[in-house]
């Protein structure tokens, strides 16, 4: 039986899951994070898909994100290939490097936005890549040390995201944090 499209408009919000094919690592070091990210951040920008939490752990990744004019399946397709491509080069390996196709859920940003940017934000912390909330700032491989302005990432909706704890920024930051915490 064939899969069902899905669902996908221009500014459809998205949380988006990858995982590593039987539990493998997707990044073996910093050279594969560094990749992952710059691919991420330079297919948004192409793409006009606007990215408002992201998470990298070793054998997943979480996006959230508003799919562009060109939808989700083409910015997910040029993500997942071109880096999978990269990564079987550079590791000499054959193969899928990715479970399955990606998960994607559609989600409503009225009830669940702030929630699902909390969620994402706070996996590093869960799966112990860093110790704790100060170290979380400063992780180049999620999207929260970008909302802190601890970290820039200018392909990533900051704004947005800071719109939904405040007018000022300074005041939106501390909300931000405080909601994180």
């Amino acid at each position: 039986m064939p899969r069902q499209a899905r669902l996908d408009a221009p500014g459809t919000l998205h949380h988006v899951m990858v995982r590593g094919i039987a539990r493998r690592c997707i990044v073996d070091d910093e050279l594969d994070r560094r990749k992952f990210v710059a691919r991420v951040g330079e297919l948004a920008l192409a793409s006009g898909t606007k990215v408002y939490a992201w998470a990298l752990l070793s054998n997943h990744a979480h996006l959230l994100l508003a799919s562009g004019p060109r939808g989700l399946a083409q910015f997910m397709r040029r993500l997942l290939t071109g880096y999978a491509v990269h990564y079987n080069i550079r590791h000499r390996r054959y193969g899928h490097l990715f479970q399955n196709r990606y998960k994607s859920i559609v989600c409503d940003a009225d009830s669940y936005f702030t929630e699902l940017v909390r969620y994402i934000h706070l996996n590093p912390l869960r799966v112990k890549l860093v110790k704790d909330m100060g170290e979380l700032e400063r992780y180049p491989y999620c999207g929260h040390g970008a909302i802190t302005g601890k970290v820039s990432y200018p392909w990533q909706d900051r704004d947005y995201v800071l719109s939904w704890f405040g007018k000022k920024e300074r005041e939106a930051v501390k909300a931000y944090r405080e909601f994180v915490r």
